[in-house]
């Protein structure tokens, strides 16, 4: 019962940053709320050497002083599942006041090239997981490219993998954490030859390594077996008999109607002592490579869609079974558009306490510029199902949460505190607005007037700012 003050006592042991009378920048008079502490009120916020020096009722001198009144000044929001990393897909995430976007569903093929490529060059903060999928095709023999996260559907995907391919995939997985991997990231229904056991195994090694598991469970539809449930029931029941930290990716999209079902079993998880999380998208399709082993025969009976729910991003063009041929079997990949589930669940799961806000964001997909917006404007403003405090817990406190056994860096994000990070969104919440549509897609959101990023403002009176790069990395504890 302790955990909400967890944040505090840390802070509270951090060198005092409030000394001195003028700060780097101070955000006056807006509507400060913290969702841990439940602070919620007009302060002032003082911002010095990329940390909150000062929160206070008193008048603040500051060598900048952005005029937040009529405005929320909250923390920053973390995205534990943010696929398009260039700079672009960055840019429109902080329109969204997105301060942290991570790659842990699946994670990349290279922690190290993908954090020095990143270094000194990043809009917001970054990190990512160890690829069991990656790991696993390199063991293959069929490695991925660096800008690759799924493999084409073949051996590396359909088939059980060898004593040695098991140690292989088991030795990459280990040199990754050494990396700087936040965890280990599976993609299970994209690899449906790897067995209950190669699970469990590489559960047991995240466990070892003390980091989180994030992934995207085996399969989904409501036909036995392969049903939601059992897969749900599998990561689960992996979790409990290896120690494994668990989150599983969007409950919304895996889960469909059964959602609440699913929901529901992480409930139970979690009251019987496991550290099980989980989060969704406010949105009814999903996007994924057409290649990919997800739709290997059987696919329309298990989600009870025709090809015409499958539409090419961009151009619109739906399905046939025809051109559903031709792109699965070609070489190249191909992002599409998978229309599967309805209004009124993804609306009953986003309201649920437990679900987590995270986009599954990559070009092609509204998600990756709308999310957060969206679930400001629809699910608080129009609709009235979540409290702004909620959904301010829900995009920031709770994913910096599940990553604090990743990394301690995450005690620090997610807060409105004094010794927090200076990762802070401030935003009119009576205009802001998702604008992304599956038509324009990178269409960035409004009504966020500042974004700062570790104290650097990178959204500045609605506009981006140019040529600042403020993001750091976010690296788990095997990185030297």
């Amino acid at each position: 019962m302790m955990r909400p003050f967890l944040g505090l006592l840390l802070l509270a042991c951090s060198p005092p940053l409030w000394a001195g009378d003028t700060y780097d920048l101070v955000i006056e008079g807006g509507r400060a709320m913290d969702p841990e502490t439940g602070l919620d009120g007009i302060r002032n916020v003082g911002v010095r050497e990329g940390r909150i020096a000062r929160i206070s009722t008193e008048i603040l001198q500051g060598k900048r002083v952005i005029r937040a009144r009529g405005l929320v000044v909250a923390p920053g929001f973390v995205d534990l599942h943010q696929h398009g990393q260039e700079p672009e897909s960055q840019r429109v995430k902080a329109f969204d006041g997105v301060t942290t976007a991570l790659e842990m569903e699946i994670g990349v093929p290279d922690v190290e090239k993908f954090l020095r490529d990143k270094a000194g060059r990043s809009l917001i903060h970054y990190g990512t997981t160890a690829s069991h999928l990656a790991a696993r095709a390199a063991a293959f023999g069929a490695p991925l490219a660096d800008d690759e996260i799924l493999p084409n559907t073949g051996p590396a995907t359909n088939e059980p993998a060898s004593t040695e391919q098991l140690a292989a995939t088991k030795a990459r997985l280990i040199q990754q954490l050494d990396a700087g991997a936040l965890g280990v990231g599976f993609g299970i229904q994209y690899a449906p030859g790897s067995s209950r056991s190669e699970i469990i195994q590489m559960f047991r090694l995240a466990a070892e390594r003390n980091v989180p598991v994030f992934t995207h469970v085996r399969s989904f539809g409501r036909v036995e077996p392969g049903s939601s449930i059992e897969a749900v029931s599998e990561v689960i029941g992996a979790a409990a008999v290896t120690g494994a930290s668990l989150h599983i990716v969007h409950i919304n999209s895996s889960c469909g109607k059964d959602g609440l079902e699913c929901l529901a079993m992480v409930a139970g998880a979690r009251a019987r002592g496991l550290d099980v999380t989980t989060e969704a998208y406010p949105y009814t399709a999903g996007m994924t490579s057409i290649t990919s082993a997800l739709f290997d025969a059987g696919w329309k009976e298990k989600l009870g869609v025709e090809y015409g729910n499958l539409v090419l991003p961009g151009t619109g063009e739906h399905l046939t079974k025809e051109r559903f041929d031709e792109l699965h079997n070609s070489s190249r990949a191909q992002q599409v558009l998978l229309f599967s589930n309805t209004e009124e669940t993804v609306d009953s799961i986003i309201g649920q306490p437990l679900t987590m806000i995270a986009s599954d964001g990559g070009p092609g997909h509204p998600r990756n510029a709308g999310t957060y917006c969206k679930v400001l404007s629809r699910y608080v403003r129009q609709q009235g199902v979540l409290t702004l405090m909620d959904a301010i817990r829900k995009a920031s406190l709770l994913p910096a949460r599940r990553l604090e056994r990743a990394t301690p860096a995450a005690r620090r994000k997610g807060r409105l505190q004094e010794g927090a990070d200076a990762d802070i969104v401030v935003f009119d919440p009576v205009t802001v607005e998702d604008r992304s549509t599956y038509q324009a897609p990178m269409e960035h959101s409004v009504g966020m007037k500042y974004v700062l990023v570790a104290g650097t403002p990178v959204i500045s009176d609605g506009n981006l700012v140019s040529d600042v790069f403020p993001g750091q990395e976010l690296t788990g504890p095997g990185r030297r």
